[in-house]
């Protein structure tokens, strides 16, 4: 059985060159049908990173979450390469988006984000940036629907937009026949 389709959208009023949304963790809870954003899970801004292998949350969150340290992994970096602890957490998007059991790693973020939400989550589902009207707005769905395909979707637009020619009683047969269309598919 295919589990429910999620998605949720976040919009800003200008363009933006960071994508920031809220988001709540809290410890792993169990993967049953009807996941429920526990009453103690804590609310922080995360940041989606399509160059990120994986999400990162900081010494602020694994502190007021309570998190343990599952393991220790070895992560790169802009600042080059380091050994940092592996936590265990459920991660809640916006609209009942839920992530029950992730493994993220701790680190530091700029500015005023506390998670990082990378490609790990992200390719997941359909993530999709646009930009119209001067306004940036992402959307976010699982599991994957179908492939987005700009070019093949200006494709049908095009066609779409084509007039259909009429074919004339004496007009060869758009069928292939060699017959004049009124002696065959015109009848």
């Amino acid at each position: 059985m295919q589990p429910p389709t999620v998605a949720f959208a976040s919009s800003y009023t200008r363009l933006s060159n960071v994508l920031i949304n809220e988001v709540y963790i809290s410890r792993t809870v169990s993967s049953s049908p009807q996941i429920i954003r526990p009453s103690d899970a804590k609310q922080y801004k995360a940041l989606w990173d399509t160059g990120a292998t994986g999400s990162v949350i900081t010494r602020k969150v694994v502190d007021e979450c309570g998190l343990k340290p599952i393991s220790r992994a070895t992560v790169h970096h802009a600042k080059g390469t380091s050994t940092t602890p592996v936590y265990l957490v459920s991660i809640f998007l916006p609209n009942q988006v839920c992530f029950p059991s992730m493994r993220v790693t701790e680190g530091d973020l700029a500015g005023e984000v506390e998670v990082l939400i990378g490609m790990d989550i992200i390719s997941k589902g359909d993530f999709a940036v646009s930009n119209k009207d001067g306004k940036t707005a992402f959307t976010f769905r699982m599991p994957s629907l179908e492939r987005i395909d700009f070019v093949k979707q200006i494709e049908n637009l095009k066609a779409a937009k084509k007039p259909v020619e009429k074919v004339g009683r004496n007009d060869p047969c758009p069928c292939g026949s060699g017959k004049k269309y009124k002696k065959c598919c015109g009848k």
